[in-house]
């Protein structure tokens, strides 16, 4: 019984984490959008503008895949540990923490242990 109510908690916790991402990445591109428009308003520079929106869209979608992780790895709590399912998981974690990275690039403009360089350098 104990183990079924487990069950049923992380189940609810990763559909959880899972709307949380797709909250997170909806929000964000309403708000790259909205900020993107009001800076159009005030005559700013299109370069400008694109370059915010991109990096407004870009960090709500990292943060949307850092949820989709965490769903994923509160998922696998909930099922039977088989070599396929623990294989699936790496690729899907694999494949996200991929994308998680080059958005990252994308932001920063420079690779993660080049902090101390600015963006344009």
């Amino acid at each position: 019984m104990a183990l079924e109510l487990r069950q049923v908690y992380l189940d609810a916790l990763a559909q959880f984490l899972e709307a949380a991402a797709v909250l997170a990445i909806v929000a964000g591109a309403l708000f790259a959008v909205w900020s993107a428009l009001r800076s159009m308003l005030q005559r700013r520079d299109g370069k400008q503008i694109f370059d915010q929106f991109r990096t407004h869209l870009a960090k709500s979608i990292l943060i949307g895949v850092e949820f989709l992780i965490a769903s994923d790895i509160v998922g696998t709590v909930t099922i039977d540990p088989t070599p396929e399912s623990l294989g699936k998981l790496a690729m899907i974690v694999l494949i996200r923490t991929f994308l998680s990275f080059t958005l990252e690039v994308e932001i920063e403009g420079r690779w993660p242990w080049q902090r101390n360089r600015k963006r344009d350098e």
